[in-house]
């Protein structure tokens, strides 16, 4: 069993610092270079789907979050008000206030609909110090959170939509979903008062889920305070549960912005809010990932692709040309040097490296590289123009396997 708190620090990939504060981990090169493959996959994504990419301000008015009813619903879990002026401004436990903002800024016609905006944008809340735990539980969240807004008619196809990119995305990264839950609210005030919304909205969400042929619980006590949700539930080694995904409907916050757009009819309707999130946080996605593949990640997803490794001082100049070559093409590459140590330590050391390309004397004549893969098998001594091919390849594809045709 892997746990992503050891690993992450084993590994160079995050640490924390009493001064900077608990729950408020930094990333190291390393770990950076994970956090944007995978920044960079959802962005790519997002855009594939028709999504426009937007970036908001992680403070906002109080007054802001007093409308959209996070205020009134959610303050035990944001951080205090700050004095600016007159006014307090608050940091964001939401990105979705932002977005409706955005959307009203404009006016709409019902030919723009669904309009879908996406942001991976910071948010704060303020976790008990006690639930804290590495990456999982933070008090400073990178979030991929988008919003489409849409006529009634066009929600359940955009919710089912969001779904499939969900499920897509997980195969990608290698994720498991350990199963879907849909979300209801339970016995408490957390709730916003009216039946009717939360009766729609709740249909809604069945017709999704009984269309994408996935099978679900309904889990009283588990819902945002505006509205039911899908939840796609992961696991992580000793069993724990925890959220990674979500698509909701939401006809609250639409109300509450007083948001509409122009019908065929020449009329203001109220659109529907689509909330979804492929991968939740990024800091809990990037926790999985570790613990799911030990540290060995996907090609794709390793912070260092290829290792290059000279066996003597001789190749040196070489093999850094090699690493050159694949750092023109996008590749993250390193040189490993004989001053780190032995062929076979230095082997060692980059044992979760996807890529090591050995060069000793025969193969920097002839410009070749002893291939070694991450699985252990060894294709041998190909042209390295082959070899950073065949990796750019199987990056670009975003595949699992290393070296398809490998003996």
């Amino acid at each position: 069993m892997y746990d992503h708190r050891r690993l992450g620090r084993d590994l160079d990939l995050f640490d924390t610092d009493p001064l900077m504060g608990a729950g408020l981990p930094y990333w190291l090169p390393d770990g950076a270079a994970v956090r944007h493959a995978l920044e960079e996959y959802v962005r790519e994504a997002e855009r594939a789907a028709g999504y426009r990419h937007v970036y908001s301000p992680v403070l906002g008015k109080r007054e802001l979050y007093e409308i959209s009813g996070h205020w009134s619903h959610y303050s035990d879990d944001m951080f205090p008000p700050m004095a600016l002026g007159a006014e307090e401004v608050v940091l964001r436990p939401s990105l979705c206030p932002h977005h409706a903002l955005i959307y009203r800024s404009r006016s709409h016609s019902y030919r723009e609909l669904p309009l879908r905006i996406a942001e991976l944008g910071g948010m704060y809340r303020s976790e008990p110090s006690g639930v804290l735990g590495g990456l999982t539980r933070v008090r400073s969240i990178q979030l991929n959170d988008a919003h489409i807004f849409c006529t009634l008619d066009q929600a359940v196809a955009e919710a089912g939509a969001a779904l499939e990119l969900i499920g897509r995305a997980y195969a990608d990264l290698g994720i498991r979903a350990a199963r879907h839950r849909l979300s209801l609210p339970g016995e408490g005030g957390k709730y916003v008062a009216d039946p009717h919304l939360w009766q729609r909205a709740t249909a809604l969400l069945r017709e999704v889920l009984d269309a994408s042929g996935v099978e679900y619980e309904a889990v009283e006590g588990e819902a945002a305070f505006y509205g039911p949700k899908i939840d796609v539930q992961i696991t992580d080694p000793s069993g724990r549960e925890s959220t990674l995904s979500t698509v909701q409907i939401d006809f609250h916050q639409p109300e509450r912005f007083d948001l509409h757009y122009i019908g065929a009819d020449g009329a203001k309707h109220r659109p529907v809010m689509v909330h979804r999130s492929i991968i939740g946080s990024v800091e809990r996605a990037v926790a999985h990932l570790i613990e799911e593949h030990g540290g060995a990640f996907p090609a794709w997803l390793a912070p260092v692709q290829l290792a290059v490794l000279p066996v003597a001082e001789a190749q040196e100049e070489q093999a850094d040309e090699v690493v050159r070559q694949a750092v023109a093409r996008g590749l993250r590459a390193e040189l490993h040097s004989p001053g780190e140590g032995t062929l076979a330590a230095r082997i060692r050391a980059a044992r979760l490296v996807p890529y090591q390309a050995v060069i000793g004397q025969r193969e920097a004549d002839d410009a070749l590289a002893a291939v070694r893969l991450r699985d252990g098998r060894r294709p041998g001594a190909v042209p390295v123009q082959e070899l950073l091919d065949r990796i750019a390849a199987r990056v670009g594809d975003r595949g699992a396997e290393l070296w398809a045709d490998a003996a």
